[in-house]
Parts: C-alpha cells; sequence; structure tokens
C-alpha cells in the first residue's frame, strides 16, 4: 500500500497532472495571447512563457517565468513600463478567458472591464480606447464601466447609471 500511496502522490502532486495540464496549456496562452499583443501593440511586443529554469546549483524547478520580446531586446516583465505591462497584462488576461472558454466548450462574446483605470494617466486612458477598439471585433459587446469622464469620451454609445430615491436608473446618454 505504502508504494502505491508513493506513486499516487507522485501522479496527483505538483510534478504530476497538475504539471502536464499547464505544460499542455502553455503554448496554446502564448499563442493566444500574441495573437492579441499583435492587435493592441503594433507587433512590437511578445511574450514567452517559460515553465523551468536551471537553477546555480544546476537542478531543474518548475517556475513560471514570462519574457518579453520587443523587437530589439528580451528581458523580464518587470522591466516594462506602465503603458507596455498594462497591454501584456491585458492581452494575458483576454488570453486566458478564451481559452478557458474554449476548453469548457463556449465562446467568449461579451468582455466587461468594470473600473480598474484609476492608475492610468490621460495617454494611459487614450491607450486604453485605442486597445479596446483593436479587439473589438473579437467580442459582441464590450462594456466598459467607468466613474472617469475623459475615458467615456472615446465611445460613442454610453449608458448613464445614476441613483434615485426609487433605485438605481439608466439613461442612454
Amino acid at each position: 500500500k505504502i508504494e502505491l500511496y508513493s506513486i499516487l502522490i507522485n501522479v496527483y502532486g505538483k510534478k504530476g497532472i497538475q504539471a502536464a495540464i499547464i505544460e499542455n496549456a502553455i503554448p496554446e496562452l502564448q499563442d493566444e495571447t500574441n495573437r492579441i499583443l499583435a492587435k493592441i501593440a503594433d507587433g512590437q511586443l511578445t511574450v514567452e512563457f517559460l515553465t523551468q529554469r536551471d537553477t546555480k546549483a544546476g537542478n531543474t524547478v518548475e517556475t513560471l517565468d514570462i519574457k518579453i520580446s520587443d523587437g530589439l531586446d528580451t528581458r523580464k516583465y518587470e522591466t516594462y513600463s506602465g503603458g507596455e505591462e498594462f497591454r501584456i497584462n491585458f492581452a494575458i488576461r483576454i488570453a486566458l478567458s478564451k481559452i478557458l472558454a474554449r476548453r469548457a466548450g463556449a465562446t467568449v462574446r461579451m468582455l466587461v472591464l468594470d473600473e480598474g483605470f484609476g492608475t492610468l494617466d490621460e495617454r494611459g486612458r487614450e491607450r486604453l480606447a485605442q486597445v479596446i477598439n483593436a479587439i473589438s471585433d473579437e467580442f459582441e459587446k464590450i462594456i466598459v464601466i467607468t466613474h472617469i469622464q475623459d475615458l467615456k469620451e472615446y465611445f460613442s454609445n454610453q449608458i448613464e447609471v445614476y441613483m434615485t430615491p426609487d433605485g438605481s436608473m439608466f439613461k442612454p446618454l
């Protein structure tokens, strides 16, 4: 029984089935992320996901490192600007959503972006609007929820939600 339990520990442990699922998903995630990045970063950025790294002691460890190439150099994620990081994060999140939906037998038809833009400066918000427009052909509907006035101005179809004594109401703008 001990031998059987040892085998099960290895199969269900972090180097077993979990690692196999991740290893099989990484190429698809990388391809989908790069396809989206090509649209939103003018082909300037590509990502590579690395799942193993050599240690100084000569061993190999499991990891998830993200290397980004800007066409001139490949370097770590942490070395890119806030705007570049935003585009990379956005592409990875959209890619993950699409892959998970495909694996569940569904499609992602609607994208909802709820706030989270407060840290972006004016140029960042302009770039966000450009990114959303660049991927708009991939979704039937994109809903951007924001209180930031100049971000609202980038979108022609708007709905204002406001409070009344009877509850929330809305009106098209």
